[in-house]
Parts: structure tokens; C-alpha cells; sequence
């Protein structure tokens, strides 16, 4: 057992301890307050001037698909040879070894548990999967949840990708059209599945892109809709409704726009990333204000880097940018652990600092959102991961 003592504790979900002790058993956090009783073997750490919060979450990343200045040998993002391709998983390309720059990131910058995801060529891209970001011998070891989310896109991406070489989509329409497409032959495949259930020879012929979209029909998986244009994201709602689809609002830049809509259809936001260039016209609005325009809006909302390699350190500052331009600190903290950790399904574990939740915690000399601060210990499942 380990007993982190003296510290300043911000639990996020009932607030901040001044002065407290977190009790650590297991891989679990056993008790946390600022009067807890510390057993006798008991390894005790003083934190005396330091701040603890919980791991932070990061929603939207690509580390370890795309791995660190490889090149192309280590491009695993987006199987761009065809539009649809639910059949991918981001499981199976990423490098979850201690040599990844990514992973080692975000251990180094305390942001434990990540979502990571296919890109954003095509329609259909993929499913994600939830890691803890402490590499191990195989990613297997690292999942918190294996098929997080159908990966979808809209706008420029796909058009660009496709539409360059006079393939379907090259337009808006073209996009939302063949998303149809999918998910009414994915309709159909599902009716005959089961009209036929007892005739095993009438089933029809299995196909792994229809079985890969059940899920997403059957409500079991959210589609992880990358739009930055609020039209964009409005087709992608109209196709949800017609097929009582849950999803996830990714990017989000124009968000501002109509915060309103969004929070009256119950839909989160995953905003970001804020410290990229703006590399196209769809990303042209880019402002940290959008996220309280979404907050105020009532809309659950995370920050996101979208980081494929180092910058994924990026999202404490991200936080911290957002307080800038009008974010209380308390929403800020919120969009980078517990509403981050509730849009991936992992609340229950991860995102606050809780009796009975994972033990993931960062531990700063100074304040956790200034980028002056050190990360000084972060800890994964009570192991100590990183030290400085």
C-alpha cells in the first residue's frame, strides 16, 4: 500500500483538498481526504508543495498509429485505398512499445488514458480503442476499451482524398450519400440476420464491413463524427436521427456557431485541437472561445490535441488557453479528465480522484495548468510510471 500525504488534491468531482492523503492498494485509489488513517506498512510519500490531480484524458489522438518520425513505414492512420472501411481498427496498427515518442509523451505530461483513432480520409474509417498510455509489450495489455467508437468524416477530408481522383465522394453530397448507403445495407443485412435465424442456410454471407457497423445500429457504439463546419456536422446529425445512431461531435471548430442545437440533441463535443495551423478553409474560425460558447451552451465538452506524435503534451495548454478566453478554471479541469473520461464510457474508472477508481494521478511542483510547472510523478494503475 502507498500513502501519498501532504498534498494539494484537486478530485474534480468534489473539489479541492487542501491539505490530503490518498491511499493507493492494488491499483486502486483505497481512500482519499484530509483526514485519513495511513496503515502502519504503508509506504508514505510526502507531496508536501505539490498539487495531485487525476491522469488526464485525452479523447481524440492518433499516437502509436502514427508513429514518431518514421515516415510512411510507421503510417498506420488511414487505409485511404477506399471510402468505407468500418473492417479497420485502430488496435491492430498501433506501436505500443516504450520507444513510441507519442506514448512516451503523454506518460511524461500525466495524460494516462487516451482514445486513439483511425484518421479522417475516408466516410467510414475504422473503430478506435481506449488505452492507458504506459507502454507494454503488446497494446492488449494497455486497453480499457476495445471498440470505442466508429470513426466518420465529413468535409474536407474524404472530398480531397477521393474527389481529386474522380472517385465517390467528391462532394458534401457524395459523402453523405454513401454513409447512407452503408448503413441501410447494414439495415438490411441485420432484418435478414434475423428473419433467417433458424435457417442457417438462408443466413447471408458474412461480411465484415456490415459486421463492423452492427454495433453502431444496435446503439452499443457512438460514431466519432470528425466535422469542423457546422453544416457538416448538421448532415451528420440527420443521418443519426434517421438511423437512431449515437454520436460524438469531433473537432467541433465551429461549435460557436450552433452551441444551442448541439446541447438540445444531448450531443458532446470533442474540441480541438487549438495549437495546430489552420491547414484549411473548414478550420478558419478556429477559437479557444468556442469552448465556453459550447460549456455555456450546456453542450459535455473535451479538449482534444488530435496529436499524432509529442503534442499530445499540448493538452494542459490547451486547458489553460481556454481559461484565457473566458473558461472557468473548474470547466477547464472538466474538459481534460472527468467529461473527456464520460464521452469514452470510462468514467467509472478513470477521470476523477475517487475511492475505488483506478489509481492515475499527476503530480505537478507548482500549478498543474501552468506550463512552468514539472510534472514531477505519474502514476498508472498505483505503479509509478514516471519520475522526475
Amino acid at each position: 500500500m502507498i500513502a501519498l500525504t501532504n498534498g494539494k488534491i484537486n478530485t474534480i468531482t468534489n473539489g479541492v483538498i487542501k491539505r490530503g492523503t490518498i491511499l493507493i492498494d492494488n491499483g486502486k485509489i483505497a481512500d482519499v481526504g484530509p483526514d485519513v488513517k495511513i496503515p502502519k506498512n504503508a509506504e508514505v510519500i510526502d507531496l508536501k508543495g505539490k498539487w495531485v490531480t487525476p491522469g488526464l484524458v485525452e479523447a481524440h489522438c492518433h499516437i502509436g498509429i502514427w508513429e514518431e518520425a518514421i515516415g510512411w513505414a510507421g503510417s498506420d492512420g488511414n487505409e485511404a485505398t477506399d471510402p468505407i472501411t468500418p473492417q479497420v481498427r485502430a488496435l491492430d496498427g498501433i506501436k505500443a512499445n516504450a520507444d513510441e515518442g507519442g506514448l512516451t509523451a503523454a506518460v511524461e505530461n500525466g495524460i494516462t488514458t487516451v482514445q486513439i483513432l483511425p484518421g479522417s480520409a475516408n466516410v467510414i474509417g475504422g473503430t478506435g480503442v481506449v488505452v492507458k498510455t504506459s507502454p507494454k509489450a503488446t497494446v492488449d495489455d494497455m486497453i480499457l476499451v476495445e471498440n470505442s467508437g466508429m470513426k466518420v468524416a465529413f468535409g474536407e477530408n474524404p472530398m480531397g482524398v477521393y474527389g481529386r481522383n474522380k472517385v465517390l465522394p467528391a462532394t458534401r453530397m457524395g459523402e453523405a450519400g454513401i454513409m447512407r448507403e452503408w448503413l441501410y445495407k447494414t439495415k438490411t443485412y441485420m432484418e435478414k440476420k434475423e428473419n433467417f435465424k433458424d435457417k442457417p442456410e438462408k443466413q447471408p454471407e458474412k461480411d465484415l464491413k456490415l459486421e463492423a457497423l452492427i454495433p453502431v445500429l444496435k446503439g452499443e457504439i457512438p460514431m466519432r463524427v470528425h466535422a469542423h463546419r457546422a453544416d457538416d456536422v448538421a448532415t451528420a446529425i440527420r443521418i443519426c436521427d434517421e438511423f437512431g445512431i449515437k454520436m460524438s461531435w469531433e473537432h467541433a471548430t465551429e461549435g460557436h456557431r450552433i452551441a444551442d442545437y448541439i446541447a438540445e440533441k444531448g450531443i458532446p463535443a470533442v474540441w480541438g485541437p487549438g495549437l495546430n495551423w489552420r491547414s484549411k478553409w473548414e478550420t478558419r474560425e478556429r477559437t479557444f472561445e468556442t469552448v465556453k460558447n459550447l460549456v455555456d451552451a450546456g453542450v459535455k465538452v473535451a479538449i482534444q490535441t488530435d496529436a499524432e506524435n509529442g503534442k499530445i503534451g499540448f493538452l494542459p495548454i490547451s486547458a489553460a488557453l481556454a481559461i484565457r478566453d473566458g473558461l472557468s478554471e473548474e470547466e477547464a479541469w472538466r474538459t481534460i479528465t472527468i467529461n473527456p473520461a464520460e464521452i469514452l464510457g470510462v468514467a467509472d474508472r478513470v477521470g476523477s480522484i475517487e475511492k475505488g477508481k483506478d489509481a492515475d494521478l499527476r503530480i505537478t511542483k507548482g500549478d498543474p495548468l501552468d506550463p512552468r510547472s514539472q510534472v514531477r510523478m505519474v502514476y498508472i494503475d498505483g505503479e509509478l510510471v514516471f519520475s522526475r
